[in-house]
């Protein structure tokens, strides 16, 4: 079992930054590929970024390639998503998500572990 807690929302203005963070506890942190996923009022629940247990690999969705960056420190049990110039339609409760495995996994369905969720509201 792992425990996850999503921190870091908040409003920013369009173009800003900010940065989320996943604190993971339970069973050893660095045996789990994590994932950053996103939904917005009246939308699915989707994928943003995943990164595997080392943090050498990591993918990212077409919503996040070039503004979005996914890391980790196996160290403090925590997970990463920096997200620079953000839009208005980046508006959106911002989950993370566990998983034991080798690759790097997309889908809403292949996470065993979430947290309630951070939002993240971008004003125009």
């Amino acid at each position: 079992q792992v425990q996850v807690v999503e921190s870091g929302g908040g409003l920013v203005q369009a173009g800003g930054s900010l940065r989320l963070s996943c604190a993971a506890s339970g069973r050893t942190f660095s045996n789990y590929v994590m994932g950053w996923f996103r939904q917005a009022p009246g939308k699915e629940r989707e994928f943003v970024a995943a990164i595997s247990w080392s943090g050498a690999n990591t993918y990212s969705g077409d919503s996040a390639k070039g503004r979005f960056t996914i890391s980790r420190d196996n160290a403090k049990n925590t997970v990463y998503l920096q997200m620079n110039s953000l839009k208005p339609e980046d508006t959106a409760v911002y989950y993370c998500a566990a998983r034991g495995g080798s690759r790097l996994y997309t889908s809403v369905s292949e996470y065993d572990y979430w947290g309630q969720g951070t939002q993240v509201t971008v004003s125009s």
